[in-house]
């Protein structure tokens, strides 16, 4: 099941750059399409001709409206504006942000779900309740009884788990108890890096509007020489498959 799950995320991932691609075409080609789809669904009254007009870029474009689009979809606002050959990037890159944030979510399941398994198995847990904050204890502790001793050193009385609740585990050696804590810290890892992900996604989504907006502010009145010249982008640090944070660059050009 875990392999068929990571043939479709590649799948998908091989798919976004192709679309990007396939929208960012000349004009001839996809713009065509996309005018004579539009113009069928239009009523054949004296409204279609101005709608014409709207989607073939010889009206003014709304800076607002771009940005509201590309808020919604990164590159939607760049292609209402005109202006597709940037946005085919935010595009891009929104669909790997996102397939990131999932590839994360089906580890972190997969570590998880393996650790507890191995608990089961190696220290006899078998935990009415799927508890994080017991797992991290079993992590801790080789046994219930020491870990029980040690509230009750500690006088935290609330925090001591009955045994007769089904909470018992006893490691059957130190190196499988490290081998599960090992795994779970990992399963944690994954999830914790969705949050740098969806930092990402959001910087995009920002990041996307206001270049839509300068797009069509460009198409509006000609290229002002100092909106026209700023250049935003975003991104992630740290190594690949270990995000340390996000970055939203905004240059401007001499």
């Amino acid at each position: 099941m875990g392999t068929m799950r990571w043939l479709l995320i590649g799948c998908v991932v091989s798919a976004v750059p192709l679309y990007a691609q396939h929208l960012s075409a000349p004009a001839g080609s996809h713009t065509a399409i996309r005018l004579d789809l539009f113009a069928a669904s239009l009523p054949r009254d004296s409204a279609a001709p101005g709608a014409m007009q709207a989607m073939t870029g010889s009206s003014k474009k709304a800076p607002g409206l771009a940005a509201v689009y590309s808020l919604l979809l990164p590159g939607m606002g760049e292609l209402y504006a005109g202006d597709f050959s940037s946005g085919k990037y935010f595009l891009a890159a929104e669909g790997i942000l996102w397939l990131t944030y999932a590839a994360f979510e089906v580890a972190g399941n997969d570590l998880r779900g393996d650790a507890r398994t191995y608990a089961g198995a190696q220290a006899g847990l078998a935990a009415p309740v799927k508890d994080d904050q017991l797992y991290v204890d079993v992590g801790n502790f080789n046994s219930l009884a020491d870990y029980n001793d040690k509230r009750l050193r500690d006088r935290e009385l609330s925090r001591v788990y009955d045994p007769a609740r089904g909470y018992a585990w006893q490691w059957d050696s130190e190196a499988s108890r490290l081998a599960f804590r090992d795994q779970r810290v990992r399963s944690e890892n994954m999830y914790n890096n969705r949050k740098f992900i969806a930092a990402g996604i959001l910087i995009n989504h920002v990041a996307s509007a206001i270049n839509a907006a300068r797009a069509a502010i460009a198409h509006n009145s000609g290229l002002d020489e100092t909106l026209g010249n700023l250049r935003i982008s975003g991104g992630l640090t740290g190594l690949p498959g270990a995000p340390a944070g996000v970055v939203l660059r905004i240059e401007r050009g001499l």
